[in-house]
């Protein structure tokens, strides 16, 4: 669906681009520190956990749950709400895919995505090096688990695939569009918690790629760079044929549609 208007795109939509940039920021730095907290052995948290027998495994829990409750705040904040809070190229290649962003925007978007994840990483490196690049945090970078990249692929593309379809499922029902950033931040926190063994949960390609220039290694990248957005694209071509069959769609039975982003009306 073509933009009506590209050029007050390209001259006024620079806040919500800035938002996506800031969103993402936010994101990795307070993922990043929230790792630090709960994995580095001088944190005064981790010595806690550990005290009590709280083990790698139990401490995905609060890890998850505090990621997603940050991306719920991003989301849920006005200029969250404008932007669509995408915070994640593949997740941008969808709804393009989908006509719900213009190209132009769509590319502004992830550069923007890009400044903000490359800028973050930077950050917390310069600022908290030595106990970001400790190994059992070593920058936020996500690798394959010990059954190998391919199983990691797999998993990737599966998470990825099944948060996309349920993040548009979400966004079209009439009941639960509200709550569609809940829903996802869900999905997130759950796979935080069950399937970073495998793939190291990553979602998102310019997260784990940042971390990985910011730590020199680019073990399994390609894989993170290629299967979620695959996956999400793909979960978009699903959904619009999906869409096009169903007998609701047919007969206009009520449901809503996602806005067109940037949707500069919300918030």
């Amino acid at each position: 669906m073509p933009h009506p208007n590209p050029g007050f795109s390209r001259n006024q939509h620079w806040p919500y681009y800035l938002t996506e940039a800031a969103g993402l920021a936010l994101f990795v730095i307070g993922t990043g520190l929230l790792s630090i907290a709960l994995e580095h052995p001088d944190s005064g948290l981790h010595q806690a956990l550990a005290a009590r027998g709280i083990g790698q495994e139990l401490r995905r829990v609060p890890l998850g749950v505090g990621m997603g409750l940050l991306v719920a705040a991003i989301t849920y904040t006005p200029w969250g709400q404008r932007s669509g809070a995408h915070l994640n190229p593949a997740i941008t290649l969808a709804f393009w895919q989908l006509g719900k962003i213009s190209g132009t925007d769509a590319l502004w978007y992830a550069l923007a995505q890009a400044v903000g994840g490359f800028a973050s990483v930077w950050l917390l490196k310069l600022t908290l090096f030595a106990y970001y690049s400790h190994p059992r945090i070593d920058f936020g970078t996500t690798q394959p688990g010990p059954d190998g990249p391919l199983v990691a692929f797999v998993a990737e593309f599966v998470i990825a695939l099944v948060f996309m379809l349920a993040l548009l499922a979400a966004l079209h029902s009439a009941q639960l569009h509200k709550a569609a950033g809940w829903i996802g931040a869900g999905l997130l926190a759950a796979y935080v918690i069950w399937e970073t063994p495998l793939s190291g949960m990553s979602l998102n390609p310019l997260r784990s790629l940042a971390s990985a220039v910011a730590a020199r290694d680019y073990t399994g990248l390609w894989l993170y760079l290629v299967a979620s957005p695959a996956a999400m694209w793909l979960a978009a071509m699903l959904f619009q044929r999906l869409r096009q069959a169903s007998p609701r769609r047919r007969s206009g039975a009520a449901a809503t549609e996602p806005p067109h982003y940037p949707d500069v009306a919300a918030g």
